[in-house]
């Protein structure tokens, strides 16, 4: 059998969106696991210690088969010195317990691992215990209906200081988790628990775990593993993600990773040098990615999409929030301009990821809630550093927001002078190359569909939260649309080679989806054609791929989204990766494989 043509490609995913059952159902079937429905349950309790200090600690180095359903019912923890393996084509379901203390998550403690090396053919998911798996889970299911998610704890740098981050508040979050300086306790969780910790201690060394930062920790593997309906919110502020990463270092490998519908951030990111790779977010209800408290990664090739702006169930209350929310340290401001990149300042490294290659959609969303305050393609916060290029963000309220000043309810912040004596006040100074040299740098991207043009105009057209946000211009700039001087448009227009359109041919935001019965009316385009065009590439330092091109995805080739992952039931990124030949992987391409491509999804490849 042949690679499969973009022809095929597209009758393949027509009869995957028109019977997503069978994608789903039928998870595995290529690597030997039986049917989803035929497989008997097992608690992961029962593998686990029941009480005292170490309930829910995984007894031995544990293997998970994808010929049983594995019922996540309590927090259970990979613990220091254990591994976790999880099979391809195994499937883990979370128990929704609705209650915020008893909320089921998996987390891989510091000097834990976790193996889920699954395959295009044979991916590992990880969903709540009520979704059948037949793509009838509507994407917007409640909050209360959601398990906790995917926690990953590690020992590499972060910024945590226990003066500007602690003392750490039980299940509150607004950046204080420090219980040590170095050392952060994930938000989310009720108590100082340190199986939830991340980080080293500097103060106090504790017995088993790193003395100093180690940026080439490795908390495992997840590559094809696909996290839906998690994230239960404890409280505002203090929620679960999708994934969360604290302190995750760079040994750590994410490769064809997506998450569906978390209930708050898809991915979330606390200090840390994790690198991330091929990664797709669908339907979140807070930020897409976001970081803080230091983390430096290399980032290349992600596509999120907000819930459509026909979807009405969600319309007062859902996706109101960021594509990128970005921050070195929410306790602090004043960047001590003039400290050279990467660096220890006061408070320690900045965060400074770098950022090639993503496409990323919103919805327009322009009514603000309780903790969905930003609606910005790019949110650039407290201190924050970083570089993104070549990428498309399409159909937010406004594009790039650059913080300038102080934050209503947080009091007055003070400015530093910078060596050449002119104010630093955060990411604007940051971006502004005002000391001659920048440190956030936002080049040879694309803005489409962002703002009202209108100087000023964009922050009438939001309905605001003002418990947030004042709307003062001294708290922040819409880039895009409002540019405080003349200058900073020649920077922004001319110098870093941004891009702001209506439209771009090839290229379809608006979209319609119900949420309840995940019926698609009109599909959306994410690869604009032709291509578009970018003065930089990613440099060839075996993780980044150059690709000249902006966006997430190749004009007319195949995307690098597995034919088999949830997100192929519903969009139309310009074709699937390629067919593969050898399915049941037994070293021969015959009729086996044939047979299961057909049983499967009606379809061949020729």
């Amino acid at each position: 059998m042949k690679k499969i043509s973009n022809l095929i490609a597209t009758a393949v995913l027509a009869v995957i969106a028109a019977t997503p059952s069978i994608a789903q159902t039928n998870l595995g079937a290529s690597c030997g696991c039986p049917s989803v429905a035929s497989r008997p349950t097992v608690n992961l309790s029962t593998l686990a210690t029941n009480g005292g200090v170490s309930d829910g600690d995984l007894l031995n180095n544990t293997i998970l088969t994808c010929d049983k359903m594995w019922i996540l019912d309590k927090k259970i923890y990979v613990p220091n010195g254990k591994t976790l393996t999880v099979q391809p084509g195994t499937v883990i379901k979370g128990v929704a317990t609705g209650v915020p203390t008893t909320a089921t998550a998996l987390i891989v403690s510091r000097g834990g691992q976790i193996i889920a090396d699954g395959t295009a053919e044979c991916p590992i998911v990880m969903t709540v215990q009520s979704d059948p798996m037949d793509g009838t889970t509507g994407i917007n299911l409640p909050t209360a209906s959601k398990w906790g998610g995917l926690v990953l704890c590690g020992q590499a740098s972060n910024t945590l200081t226990l003066a500007k981050n602690g003392p750490f508040q039980a299940g509150v979050g607004d950046g204080r988790l420090c219980v040590a300086d170095g050392l952060g306790t994930h938000e989310g969780f009720a108590t100082s628990d340190f199986r939830d910790q991340f980080g080293v201690n500097l103060t106090t060394p504790q017995a088993g775990y790193k003395t100093t930062f180690d940026d080439n920790d490795c908390s495992g593997i997840l590559r094809y593993v696909s996290v839906r309906y998690a994230g239960q919110i404890l409280q505002v502020g203090g929620e679960l993600n999708g994934i969360s990463f604290g302190s995750v270092g760079r040994g750590t490998i994410v490769d064809h990773v997506e998450v569906i519908s978390a209930a708050d951030d898809n991915m979330e990111f606390w200090g840390g040098t994790v690198n991330i790779k091929n990664c797709t977010f669908m339907f979140g209800n807070d930020d897409m990615f976001d970081w803080d408290d230091g983390y430096s990664g290399k980032v290349q090739n992600v596509f999120s999409i907000k819930v459509s702006t026909a979807d009405t169930a969600s319309a007062a209350t859902k996706d109101a929030d960021n594509g990128f929310e970005m921050d070195s340290d929410d306790q602090q401001s004043g960047n001590g301009s003039g400290v050279a990149i990467g660096t220890i300042q006061a408070g320690g490294y900045r965060s400074h990821p770098v950022i090639y290659n993503v496409t990323m959609i919103g919805n327009n969303k322009r009514t603000e809630s309780s903790d969905n305050t930003g609606m910005a393609a790019i949110m650039a916060k407290e201190l924050t550093e970083g570089e993104i290029y070549n990428s498309v963000f399409a159909n937010f309220a406004v594009g790039l927001n650059l913080w300038t000043g102080n934050k209503p309810g947080e009091g007055s912040r003070t400015a530093t002078t910078s060596s050449t004596g002119q104010s630093v006040i955060d990411s604007y100074d940051n971006w502004r190359n005002n000391n001659g040299t920048p440190s956030l740098i936002v080049k040879n991207n694309t803005f489409i569909g962002m703002g009202t043009g209108a100087p000023g105009a964009w922050a009438a057209t939001l309905v605001k939260d003002v418990s947030k946000l004042s709307g003062s211009a001294s708290y922040y700039h819409n880039v895009t649309s409002h540019l405080p001087t003349a200058a900073d448009s020649i920077q922004f227009y001319t110098t870093d080679g941004n891009i702001n359109a209506a439209t771009i041919p090839g290229f379809t935001y608006v979209w319609a989806m119900d949420g309840t019965s995940n019926a698609v009316s009109t599909k959306y385009n994410a690869t604009p054609s032709p291509a578009l065009a970018t003065a930089t590439v990613a440099p060839a330092d075996g993780f980044f791929t150059p690709e000249n091109y902006r966006g997430a995805f190749a004009s007319g080739a195949p995307s690098w989204l597995s034919q088999w992952s949830y997100a192929t039931l519903l969009q139309t990124t310009g074709g699937l990766a390629a067919c593969p030949t050898d399915i049941n992987q037994d070293g021969i391409t015959d009729n086996s494989d044939f047979l299961i491509l057909l049983g499967n999804f009606n379809q061949s490849c020729h």
